[in-house]
């Protein structure tokens, strides 16, 4: 296996001895070879195989011929939008364009096209009719049946057939695209490759299906906000490898798309092996005249510990992507990468992050998981603790203790993420204490998201006495252990089932914390989350039943200014909505209320009709002007 980076040019081909590749791998991030970045392990993956892989990143869509820097590769073309969502990187929830690309050199912006992966698979088909493509990463996974695009405000057909692709390859992927790899190295067309787990394929005869689902058509999906709802359900709960089945979605001339049920969880030797490959750990030299990679500073010091989540939150696209099955790697195998990560002249002696999706959780929830995949109809921690749950920290903990004894480590944080519910169903509270003790840096993020139980339950989270009971403890804790450190919790508006009363609620609560926000994510519906299809549909596809949901941009930015009602830039519309929601009590001098009353002379930057502008700035064409019409007669 080559030390070095992979070729990224013909000249990078031509030294390594090489007249043409077996794939070539084109991405819409730069290229980092680090393994945090889909493209580094995938890529890195097929090489230790034996495989020859050039990487064209970012190519230049309006160009064919920055397609054809390798030539036509000998086994097939590997396709992926990057470590995001194309348009999730493009653009703010208000469909404002964002300024800058952390996976791009310089941070720049505009070096890869709105839905790359469907952009780069005709590129492909333009200059090469007949070879093989595969799609990949999370934009295609989580795009691989029919989903409601928001940015279009459209309900789509799969990516597949949009991209002109013969596969996906969806999930994490490194069992499909190998098994993808071997059946081509075997003379199998792509036309053939009907029977790996983790693909998605289209095909006009379906009588080779066992064990499936036909969901309902395209077009009755289309049609019937509901139907797609009852559609999405049923995939909902075929994302498990053990449990879940094959299913078909029809679409008009008897094609059909089918998703073979996924790839089955990596062992921890497995994972081993793939942090394991001599990746360079840092953006390709050719970078550097620009100021590097952005993306690498959040990572270059942080150990992936697990993938996968259990914890089942509605808006996150994890169950869809990685599973709810946990995989994590040996002790050994992160110990020997934090030695790496101590040798680089530029670690001063902090681990930033041990984690992944959820740092907390290391094993799978339950023992029957690895045997009997997890339940189709029942979470792990929603709405309460299952009773098989596993909650121990103790395996967690001595990785912890391990990577803080070693020689020229100062502290080792935990920034990822904790799951604050799954930690309070931890009988032993050691992990607790030391977390407090050792692993905070001044401030740890958790994401309660709301405080309104009824919100709380269309976001798949636990009640909000639960954070309550967490909150105070870690106070305690803190006290006890004589630190000064905060908790920063992470707050969502306008997610499905919040109301204007809900807000206000969420406001109230702020107040009597002393806390306000410095920033808040409105509700962002990306493909294939439970949220979305409730943004979408307004239906519920647990229960069929109906949801409110926010669309109108104005109502949205009430929400979103309660939780910083302190901003004297929000008053009007804080005032608004204070109004509409019959809460004038809230108005005044009195520490209950949350603004003064107008005659105070407080300068007003928003007019307060609801007709009226929400902002002076010129209008632009962004998505909220887009739906604007539409929406208001939701308000």
């Amino acid at each position: 296996m080559n030390r070095g980076f992979l070729p990224i040019s013909r000249k990078d081909m031509e030294e390594r001895g090489w007249e043409w590749v077996d794939f070539v791998y084109v991405s819409g991030d730069a290229y980092v070879d680090h393994p945090s970045f889909g493209h580094a392990v995938i890529t890195r993956l097929l090489e230790a195989h034996g495989y020859r892989v050039g990487i064209i990143p970012q190519p230049d869509w309006k160009k064919e011929d920055s397609i054809a820097v390798f030539g036509r590769p000998r086994l097939g073309f590997l396709v992926s939008a990057g470590n995001m969502d194309s348009m999730v990187n493009h653009y703010y929830v208000s469909g404002r364009r964002r300024e800058s690309d952390a996976y791009t050199p310089g941070g720049k912006t505009g070096r890869r096209p709105d839905h790359a992966s469907v952009v780069y698979g005709n590129l492909i088909r333009r200059r090469y009719k007949n070879v093989p493509v595969i799609l990949g990463g999370i934009e295609a996974s989580l795009r691989r049946m029919a989903h409601y695009d928001y940015w279009s405000d459209s309900f789509k057909r799969s990516v597949l057939l949009d991209a002109q692709a013969d596969l996906i390859s969806y999930g994490m992927g490194e069992k499909s695209i190998l098994a993808i790899a071997e059946a081509l190295e075997s003379g199998l067309s792509v036309k053939d490759l009907c029977f790996i787990p983790g693909t998605v394929y289209q095909t006009k005869d379906i009588s080779g299906v066992h064990d499936s689902i036909e969901l309902l058509s395209y077009e009755e999906m289309k049609a019937d906000k509901r139907r797609y709802a009852e559609s999405f359900l049923i995939q909902h709960e075929n994302t498990d490898p053990f449990t879940g089945r094959a299913l078909i979605e029809p679409y008009p001339g008897g094609v059909y798309v089918v998703q073979n049920p996924p790839q089955p969880p990596l062992t921890t030797q497995e994972m081993d092996d793939i942090y394991a490959f001599p990746y360079m750990r840092t953006y390709h030299p050719s970078y550097e005249q620009e100021g590097g990679v952005p993306a690498i500073r959040e990572i270059k010091f942080s150990l992936t510990s697990s993938r996968g989540c259990f914890g089942g939150c509605n808006f996150c696209a994890l169950t869809f992507h990685q599973g709810r099955i946990i995989q994590a790697r040996s002790h050994a195998s992160i110990i020997k990468e934090a030695r790496e990560l101590i040798r680089d002249p530029e670690f001063k002696g902090y681990i930033h992050d041990v984690g992944g999706p959820t740092a907390n959780f290391r094993a799978p929830s339950c023992a029957k998981q690895l045997q009997a995949g997890v339940c189709k109809n029942r979470q792990c921690l929603f709405p309460h603790p299952c009773p098989n749950l596993k909650a121990d920290h103790r395996e967690y903990l001595a990785l912890l203790r391990s990577l803080r004894s070693l020689p020229g480590v100062k502290k080792v944080f935990i920034r990822s993420g904790i799951r604050f519910d799954y930690l309070m169903a931890d009988p032993d509270d050691t992990f607790f204490r030391e977390l407090v003790e050792h692993h905070v840096s001044g401030q740890l993020k958790v994401a309660p998201e709301h405080i309104s139980d009824t919100v709380l339950y269309y976001m798949g989270k636990p009640a909000n006495q639960v954070y309550e009971a967490f909150a105070a403890k870690f106070r305690r804790l803190n006290t006890r252990l004589l630190k000064k450190q905060f908790l920063v919790p992470y707050l969502m508006s306008s997610h499905p089932g919040s109301t204007l009363k809900d807000a206000i609620a969420l406001a109230e609560y702020l107040r009597d914390l002393g806390y306000m926000p410095e920033q808040v994510q409105d509700f962002y519906p990306t493909p294939s989350t439970l949220s979305t299809v409730m943004y979408y549909t307004g239906i519920d596809p647990r229960d069929g039943k109906k949801v409110h949901v926010c669309r109108n941009p104005h109502e949205k930015a009430m929400q979103r200014a309660l939780i910083q009602y302190r901003n004297p830039k929000n008053d009007a519309l804080v005032r608004e909505a204070l109004h509409l929601a019959g809460r004038e009590d809230l108005i005044g001098f009195d520490k209950t209320c949350l603004i003064r009353p107008q005659k105070t002379g407080r300068q007003m930057s928003r007019p307060q009709n609801p007709k009226d502008k929400i902002t002076t700035a010129p209008k632009k064409k962004t998505i909220r002007n887009i739906h604007k019409k539409k929406a208001n007669k939701n308000l």
